[in-house]
């Protein structure tokens, strides 16, 4: 069952104020579907489709307007094609679905003409491209995948194209934006005909470029179908939706989607061989460590964690940057950024202006509450993500490191005994705790990583402790820290719910960080 938010209801998806509307017959042709005229009977591919035209598309039928072209998709609980009398109620003019979908009573019954295909999935983004006029060619739409790094890498790019005084949008997994408006994100990439509704409603908003997050979910399942990239980028790649994929390699398969001819431009993070196999002779190259396009030299860290380096570009100049992020992982995602941004004709000075400012939600994100210790909210939730985060702050202080940790249910089982080895190894307490336990016993997920914890030999690893009650767990960190120690929350980063038994409830890791240190502080507010 999906969770749902206590007294929230479900929004719709934004949708543009007008549409051309879309002959049925030209929809049939495009997606070479098999069309059924209403009340039955196979309809020549030239033939009209009894006149219909759409306006819209979705694949909910909670969702539909009227003239909406409804895809009822085979789901792993129930096929749409169940709900086609709830979409015909609310206007539909037509149904796209399979050939199971089209022999379902309730899209038998419908009264409306059917568009079948044999994978309707497959075609959905190149249709809802059309029917709302194919946005991504007007759209400067910059991709960014990856394991890490990709909500990072897309709030750089979109500060530097802030700092040119261009009109941006954002797709990702903290929210997306439109021309400043924020709206709160349900997946990292949307469903295919929302997302072209989205990028319609950009370009009626004058939007001119739009960083977004591309999943290997969205990929391998056609959301981003019909969409046209003007960069296509890729930073890393390590052990993650394993619960999703076969294996690593038809993880990797998913990522180089993007990298399949509808990126204009492709620019890719060499510092690992995933990165490395992706690289043609146009590909546009980033290394923080070896040859490429674009490199970083004369490193330098303070004691805040800001960093400041010197960019080279392909053309050989050399870009003085600062970043207010630890890490070298964020140097190679700022490389990354510079490559697009360059790729997108910004200039170099509002480059280094928008990377010098970037602020990044839940992604080493600082909660400076005038403690003696530093604080940090991290959404590293993979083994090679806490591992990198947590190197970056032992970096940082020669105090105890000190780690509150979880794994989330119903996801990749296999990497809680990794982070919780990645994170025993490099810490000096280390609370493991719940995160989105969903479905799931939340002590069967911590036992694992307390197991991986302590396969770690007791002299090469720093206190275990289990405490199930994430809010006690971050306040027990606070407590135990001291002048110079640096305290990191893992796992959830800008998320504001956490869920468990179907149901998310209120939870802020960041929240919780300040109202635990205020009450170490004595200034606790109400």
């Amino acid at each position: 069952m999906p969770a749902k938010l206590e007294g929230k209801a479900v929004t719709a998806p934004p949708r543009p104020s007008r549409t051309k509307p879309v002959p049925l017959a030209t929809l049939v042709a495009r997606a070479d579907a098999r069309s059924i005229a209403a009340g039955g009977g196979d309809v020549p591919r030239d033939a009209s489709v009894s006149d219909v035209a759409v306006t819209g598309v979705t694949l909910r039928a909670q969702h539909v307007l009227p003239g909406d072209l409804f895809a009822a998709l085979p789901g792993a609980r129930a096929h749409g094609a169940d709900f086609a009398r709830q979409a015909v109620a609310a206007g539909a003019a037509a149904v796209l679905t399979d050939e199971a979908g089209a022999a379902r009573p309730a899209v038998r019954d419908a009264g409306l003409p059917v568009l079948v295909h044999p994978d309707p999935r497959a075609v959905l983004g190149s249709v809802a491209a059309w029917i709302y006029g194919e946005p991504s060619l007007t759209l400067s739409v910059l991709g960014v995948t990856g394991t890490s790094g990709k909500t990072t890498t897309s709030y750089m790019v979109e500060a530097g194209l802030a700092a040119a005084g261009r009109t941006t949008g954002l797709v990702g997994t903290v929210e997306t934006r439109i021309a400043g408006q924020r709206l709160a994100s349900a997946l990292t990439t949307p469903e295919a005909p929302d997302l072209q509704a989205l990028f319609a409603v950009m370009v009626e908003r004058g939007v001119t470029h739009v960083p977004m997050e591309v999943s290997s979910h969205a990929l391998s399942l056609g959301r981003v179908a019909g969409t046209r990239f003007a960069v296509g980028a890729f930073t890393n790649l390590s052990q993650d939706h394993l619960d999703f994929h076969r294996d690593m390699e038809d993880y990797f398969q998913a990522k180089a989607l993007l990298f399949d001819g509808r990126s204009t431009t492709e620019i890719v993070c060499v510092d690992g061989e995933w990165g490395r196999r992706l690289v043609t002779p146009q590909t546009i190259t980033v290394s923080t460590t070896g040859d490429a396009d674009w490199t970083a030299e004369d490193l330098r860290v303070s004691l805040t964690g800001e960093q400041s380096f010197v960019m080279r570009t392909p053309e050989g100049k050399s870009l003085p940057v600062t970043l207010p992020m630890p890490g070298t992982f964020n140097v190679a995602n700022a490389l990354v950024a510079a490559a697009i941004l360059t790729a997108a004709q910004v200039p170099d000075e509002a480059i280094a202006s928008g990377l010098a400012s970037v602020q990044v939600p839940g992604r080493m994100e600082r909660v400076a509450l005038g403690q003696d210790f530093t604080a940090v909210v991290d959404y590293s939730h993979k083994p090679e993500a806490v591992t990198v985060a947590l190197d970056a702050m032992r970096a940082r202080t020669d105090g105890k490191l000190i780690v509150v940790l979880g794994c989330g249910g119903d996801r990749d089982v296999a990497k809680r005994p990794l982070m919780g080895a990645a994170a025993a190894r490099r810490s000096d307490l280390l609370v493991v705790t719940d995160d989105n336990p969903r479905s799931e016993d939340p002590a069967r997920i911590r036992a694992a990583v307390l197991a991986g914890a302590r396969e770690v030999p007791p002299a090469e690893r720093g206190e275990v402790v289990d405490i199930g009650d994430r809010r006690q767990a971050i306040a027990t960190a606070v407590a135990r820290a001291t002048t110079g120690d640096v305290v990191v929350v893992a796992g959830k980063g800008h998320e504001t719910g956490q869920e468990i038994a179907g149901v998310v409830h209120p939870f802020s890791d960041r929240d919780e960080l300040e109202a635990a240190i205020r009450e170490r502080l004595g200034t606790v507010t109400e």
